[in-house]
């Protein structure tokens, strides 16, 4: 019975552990392991999921419900009517002659002039296609947030690495440190030097884990996620090509495919097509009616009748909106101006900025790196064998620190550069 019983638990025992096994399994399975986020996939994300662009992407289905408004034909108006009622207590007769009661059903129909329907359908059409280019120049800056916290994000990784492996070499240097004081070769106060080192280098990985979730947040919130996952991470290397072919090309691109710019070269468009549809406005609808009339009680007849009436423009002949159209117009021949003027000084800026970040990553490539790195282990290495102090260790550790900072810097501002330019030329959006 005894052996009975405890195969018998053994058995149990077995179940649960293939039925929690197949449990995990399934969870694993639901719930995989977040994978790496490249830049093209955070713009695809962003550009279908951003909560303001889809908010800004109404305005283009509101532009096409005006279009089918502006050609809805006017609607036609019916009236009814009860004419010299008997309500009042008089006696309608052959001999007083009242009445007769009648009864009206009359329908009218308003008779635009001037094209007016094709002219606002004209219209709304020229909005939307303005609607479209606004909408790709949200695109665009949405491009260029994203493309620059998704470098703000690796810049940050660059960062911690940095950081870790500072930490990780002090944190030897102070295992090697305490195994010299127990073999008095070396003093207390060199090893409480060297712990102290440790500890701000240990503040400094504190701090890069700190700008590296920020920047993960703010890569988030632009992709459109309402909850930020804590596993989420980038993948992707910083931009290096070089722009051999100058500023010159940058600058025809960007008065071709600039959407704010072309938005308003169509908003000239749609103030013409405004200016014809308010011209059109000023000449006078025709309303034509019918109407069926019954009179009964004293007289019995059927009647019908033909009305058209048209307003006298002694006044109001559209002539406020007509100068106001004109005015438009003009105005928005110097907002042209103002935009490729603007575009070209912003072109400008970035080209300065992008020579500027090259030259820059250049001269650390080439004059500072490789020193730092000598100077480093140089040092590390005098210091292991007692030949330097502490301070001098520290020091050399510091300027390889700030060396490396200022060349991931650079690495990241030379790469914002780029997508600024991209950006600026209007190739963001139309690659």
């Amino acid at each position: 019975m005894n052996n009975t019983s405890g195969r018998a638990s053994k058995h149990r025992i077995c179940r649960r552990f293939l039925a929690a096994f197949a449990i995990g399994a399934t969870l694993c399975a639901q719930n995989p392991p977040a994978a790496k986020i490249t830049l093209s996939q955070a713009l695809q994300e962003a550009i279908d999921k951003n909560l303001n662009l889809l908010a800004e992407k109404h305005n283009v289905a509101i532009a096409d419900a005006r279009i089918i408004t502006a050609g809805i034909k006017p609607n036609p108006l019916l009236s009814v009517e009860g004419d010299h009622q008997n309500l009042l207590g008089s006696t309608y007769t052959l001999d007083n002659n009242g009445g007769p009661q009648e009864y009206s059903i009359r329908v009218d129909f308003l008779l635009e002039r001037g094209h007016k329907r094709e002219r606002r359908v004209e219209l709304a059409q020229a909005v939307k296609s303005v609607t479209e280019l606004q909408f790709l120049n949200t695109v665009r800056g949405l491009v260029l947030d994203v493309q620059n916290s998704f470098i703000d994000a690796l810049a940050a990784k660059a960062s911690l690495t940095l950081a870790t492996e500072n930490l990780k070499s002090l944190n030897d240097i102070v295992a090697i440190n305490a195994i010299r004081v127990r073999a008095g070769d070396l003093s207390q106060v060199e090893l409480t030097r060297s712990k102290l080192a440790a500890l701000q280098f240990q503040n400094a990985v504190k701090q890069a884990e700190l700008k590296l979730r920020i920047a993960k947040s703010r890569l988030q919130f632009l992709m459109g996620r309402p909850v930020m996952a804590a596993d989420f991470n980038v993948d992707g290397e910083l931009r290096r090509e070089i722009l051999a072919e100058g500023i010159e090309p940058l600058r025809e691109q960007a008065m071709k495919l600039r959407p704010d710019l072309l938005s308003i070269v169509k908003d000239q468009a749609r103030s013409d097509a405004d200016l014809r549809l308010q011209t059109a406005t000023a000449k006078v609808d025709f309303t034509l009616g019918t109407e069926y009339r019954r009179q009964q009680y004293t007289a019995y007849s059927n009647s019908l009748g033909f009305f058209m009436s048209v307003p006298l423009p002694v006044f109001n002949k559209n002539q406020g909106e007509i100068e106001r159209a004109k005015r438009e117009g003009q105005q928005l021949v110097m907002r042209v101006n103002a935009a490729k003027s603007s575009i070209a000084a912003e072109l400008d800026a970035a080209w300065q900025q992008y020579q500027t970040s090259k030259l820059l990553l250049e001269s650390i490539e080439k004059d500072m790196l490789e020193q730092a790195r000598e100077v480093r282990s140089i040092t590390e290495y005098s210091y292991r064998r007692g030949e330097a102090s502490f301070v001098e260790f520290l020091d050399a550790q510091r300027a390889f620190n700030d060396t490396m900072q200022s060349y991931n810097d650079a690495r990241a501002d030379y790469a914002r550069s780029l997508f600024l330019l991209d950006s600026i030329s209007g190739k963001a959006v139309n690659p």
